[in-house]
């Protein structure tokens, strides 16, 4: 049971960083298709947010990982 929850956490973990991360591109390429002169700022705004999503997943995957092997109980 516990491979199993530590599976589907992994799981929604990386559909959480994807659709998180797909909605900041779809943001930044809106903005810099209303601002062009800002687009550097924009870019590096989106580059930020993006880095700090993948961690929270990848926190999050090492957790479920952690789990998985009872490390930790």
């Amino acid at each position: 049971m516990g491979l199993l929850a530590a599976g589907i956490g992994a799981g929604i973990v990386a559909v959480g960083a994807g659709i998180g991360i797909g909605m900041i591109g779809r943001s930044s390429v809106e903005s810099i298709a209303r601002q062009p002169e800002a687009s550097g700022d924009i870019r590096g705004a989106m580059i930020l947010t993006a880095a700090l999503i993948e961690g929270v997943a990848l926190i999050g995957a090492i957790v479920c990982i952690l789990l998985a092997l009872g490390i930790g109980q």
